[in-house]
């Protein structure tokens, strides 16, 4: 049989190998949003406290990455097609079907790289970039 003594030392004890945890963060639910996130985190068999914290170091770990979410990325794909189609037209020239698959298959390419390049940006000066 295990000792209730020993069991709550062993808890208490601090964690080998991380940062002890003693900062919190607070924050006011209602009964019906309370209700909610109750059964997302039975869904995930966790406690409110231990999925709570997981989503949101999650969240925060998320919007500090430098991969674009796919909305964003397709936000940037437009924004490039439009940039690269309109310039040339606004100089009186004509695209052609060709010219104009080609852009297409130059923006499928290169939106990725576009949008990580935007996030990147923003990131580091807080505005927009030309």
């Amino acid at each position: 049989m295990i000792d209730a003594a020993s069991t709550i030392e062993q808890r208490l004890a601090p964690v080998r190998g991380r940062e002890q945890r003693s900062r919190s963060v607070a924050t006011r639910f209602t009964r019906a949003e309370e209700s909610l996130l109750l059964q997302a985190a039975r869904a995930k068999g966790k406690n409110l406290r231990e999925w709570a914290r997981e989503v949101l170091l999650s969240a925060a770990s998320d919007s500090a990455s430098k991969e674009a979410d796919p909305l964003f990325t397709e936000v940037q794909a437009l924004r490039l097609l439009l940039v690269n189609t309109l310039e040339p037209l606004l100089r009186g020239e004509k695209m052609t079907p060709e010219q104009f698959r080609e852009m297409l298959r130059y923006v499928k390419t290169n939106k990725h790289k576009a949008a990580s390049d935007a996030l990147t940006s923003y990131m580091q000066k807080g505005v927009d970039q030309p």
